[in-house]
């Protein structure tokens, strides 16, 4: 157990103060009720086996930010890396600000943020590991480094960027809200440092010593309806209407007099019109392995489905992938989809753990989406396996594989979709999204089939083949971009996170942007060439060749900027600390070596 000093001072320890019975958002602060067979359990601190005496060890806790009183110095940081030991490139707890106002009369509000142990904490149902915990004691959400296996997943849910990805060590880590602390009657580490009595803690819904507010938001501080955080802020002064980051995201905050909040919108006094490539950006982000994953696994999910329409449907059209064009498509499936999962897999933090993936799957759509894709990657290697055979039992083996393989695939799809409906993500928070995979799924689903049929068969052998997949593909890239008509209408006039990525597309990556809309309007035009001339037109080679090429550019550069451009809604960063700026900055001039920069080893 945490060892009390002798010379302990009194505001380092927990008040025991009254509490209601519910919070604001409905749910019980008392966590367990009295005749619980668990009450009195041990935590096993350190493998301590005794119970703290804390007569509020049940009770919902929180933190409590008072923004007047913070003058950012950092003490609150400092105490906890030097509690949990963290590398200099870590922090469960950061400081960030934003500013307002014009001189002489300018406003900076400090904010100090660390995991906010959420009623309904977003990490812990994404998580696929389960490696998150919420306990009844104190209401904290811990995560145990030692499940986890380094996909991040939790990173991308939260809103307020509490969940720390370590990539030297491969796996995530967060506040454990000094539970040992808790145990002995102290406040976390971070709360008893602060020098200007700015961070406190205690029962939450409970106000401290001479403060009078109990908010739930704060300009910058995400919208709470994505988690219930457990915080509670106090803000009394005065602030101008708009508030700015200081950081590299072009974000500011506006009043909104109906809401009685503030808002994120585009700062445009600071966000750059200029339309560039930004190519190797676009293709080099830590994402390429799930660029390379969707697109694989889409891809082949509707070749495969395309085949079984061929044998199960018996659509004539297709007949062709029945016959001579049978084994080089499932060959070219098969190396295909392993190469995706080889990459989805390699960019684990620890990629031998990879089976854990199936932990939580109650709750995660991560979870689902591998249950999903591994039932479509067995039927499809169940479905070639035994059509080498010709025997009722394969027959029947073979029959039961493809049925496993499209449960899978829809499976798989359904979940790959929801698992980015992330609210902290808004630019990923659209059916746009949906409408990418399944468009993407049709497009080059039927792409590699006509290619392998007319490679395996001619041109003229393939010509109904040519027809049948001309549509199919048509009405991909048809549904893709009026997916992307109304993605594009929505985060432009949207007040969030969304509208400063949509912003980013056509300015910071607008020629990259243009090429992939001018691509994928080209394509349509070229594949319904394709249909209406026929494949015994002396131009279908040339026009074959050039719709591949149009269509792989379209989904590549369409999938790189779905990747790169979403924004979280993230807490604001400062100067150097949680900056992305300069974090970009250090790397191009050597900075990025000096560890005492903080700022994260480029790998993953």
């Amino acid at each position: 157990m945490y060892k009390i000093r002798d010379d302990e001072p009194k505001y380092a320890f927990l008040p025991d103060t009254a509490a209601p019975e519910r919070n604001r958002y409905g749910e019980k602060i008392d966590l367990a009720a009295q005749d619980n067979a668990l009450l009195g359990e041990s935590l096993n601190i350190n493998n301590d086996a005794g119970v703290g005496e804390n007569p509020n060890r049940y009770k919902q806790h929180g933190f409590y930010f008072n923004a007047d009183n913070c003058i950012s110095c950092h003490a609150c940081e400092s105490a906890c890396s030097e509690k949990n030991d963290l590398p200099p490139y870590l922090a469960y707890r950061s400081v960030g600000y934003v500013e307002g106002g014009t001189f002489p009369n300018y406003t900076r509000l400090n904010i100090s943020m660390a995991c906010n142990h959420c009623d309904d904490p977003v990490c812990l149902k994404g998580c696929p590991t389960r490696a998150y915990t919420k306990y009844a004691e104190y209401g904290a959400v811990l995560q145990d480094p030692d499940i986890c296996f380094g996909c991040g997943y939790c990173t991308w849910v939260c809103p307020y960027n509490a969940p720390q990805l370590d990539t030297e060590k491969g796996h995530v880590h967060k506040c454990n809200m000094c539970v040992d602390r808790l145990e002995v009657g102290l406040k976390p580490a971070c709360a008893s440092a602060c020098l200007a009595g700015a961070l406190d803690f205690g029962v939450t819904e409970t106000t401290p010593e001479n403060r009078e507010q109990l908010k739930t938001q704060i300009p910058g501080f995400p919208t709470p309806e994505i988690s219930h955080p457990n915080i509670r802020f106090q803000q009394t002064k005065t602030l101008p209407k708009e508030m700015s980051r200081t950081d590299s995201i072009d974000v500011k905050y506006r009043l909104n007099d109906n809401k009685d909040a503030y808002v994120p919108v585009i700062n445009e006094n600071r966000a750059n019109t200029k339309k560039s490539w930004n190519l190797k950006k676009l293709l080099s982000s830590h994402e390429n392995a799930h660029i390379a994953f969707t697109l694989s696994a889409q891809t082949v999910m509707g070749a495969f489905l395309l085949l079984l329409c061929s044998q199960y449907l018996g659509v004539e059209a297709l007949s062709v992938l029945t016959t001579t064009a049978k084994w080089p498509l499932l060959i070219v499936t098969f190396i295909l989809m392993s190469f995706g999962l080889l990459k989805l897999n390699l960019h684990l933090g620890r990629p031998h753990r990879f089976y854990r993936g199936f932990n939580n799957l109650r709750y995660s759509p991560v979870s689902r989406e591998i249950a999903g894709v591994s039932m479509f990657f067995a039927g499809l290697s169940g479905y070639g396996f035994f059509s080498l055979f010709e025997n009722s039992f394969a027959t029947f083996m073979m029959n039961a594989s493809a049925v496993v393989a499209v449960l899978g695939s829809v499976i798989g799809t359904y979940y790959m979709y929801k698992l980015y409906r992330i609210p902290a993500r808004p630019y990923w928070d659209h059916w746009q999204t949906a409408s990418s995979f399944i468009g993407t799924t049709l497009s080059l689903g039927g792409i590699l089939v006509v290619t392998v049929g007319v490679i395996s068969n001619g041109v003229s052998a393939s010509a109904a083949l040519i027809e049948i997949t001309s549509l199919i593909v048509i009405a991909g890239l048809a549904i893709e971009l009026i997916g992307l008509v109304t993605h594009a209408r929505d985060m432009k006039s949207a007040q969030h996170e969304g509208a400063l990525s949509h912003f980013e597309q056509t300015t910071k990556y607008g020629k990259s942007y243009w090429l992939r809309n001018i691509a994928l309007l080209a394509s349509i035009s070229v594949v319904s060439a394709i249909y209406l001339l026929g494949a015994t037109h002396e131009a279908f080679l040339a026009l074959g060749v050039l719709s591949l090429a149009l269509i792989m550019t379209a989904a590549l550069i369409g999938r790189a900027l779905f990747y790169v451009l979403v924004i979280p809604t993230t807490m604001p960063g400062a100067f150097f600390w949680r900056n992305k700026g300069f974090e970009e900055h250090a790397r191009e001039t050597g900075l990025a070596d000096m560890p005492q920069t903080g700022v994260v080893p480029d790998s993953h």
